[in-house]
């Protein structure tokens, strides 16, 4: 749970004070860049996440499912 997420459960009471929050600091809609590329099986950010042929899974959870996708260790 983000920061952003815990103010708005404080916040659920105070009506006003809840939408005032959320119409100011809502966090942006990301197009590019590391938050926008997430692991499909644990959920990772950032470096690491393996994009090419459309994986999306993060270096650690490729190196446990490389076998059942299909791939093979050469060396």
């Amino acid at each position: 749970m983000s920061g952003y997420e815990k103010v708005l459960n404080s916040l659920k009471t105070k009506k006003n004070k809840y939408n005032k929050f959320k119409k100011h600091n809502a966090p942006k809609k990301r197009d590019f860049g590391k938050t926008t590329c997430i692991c499909k099986q644990c959920g990772r950010t950032g470096q690491g996440v393996i994009r090419k042929y459309n994986l999306n899974y993060c270096r650690q959870c490729f190196r446990e499912i490389a076998n059942k996708i299909g791939f093979k260790k050469l060396n």
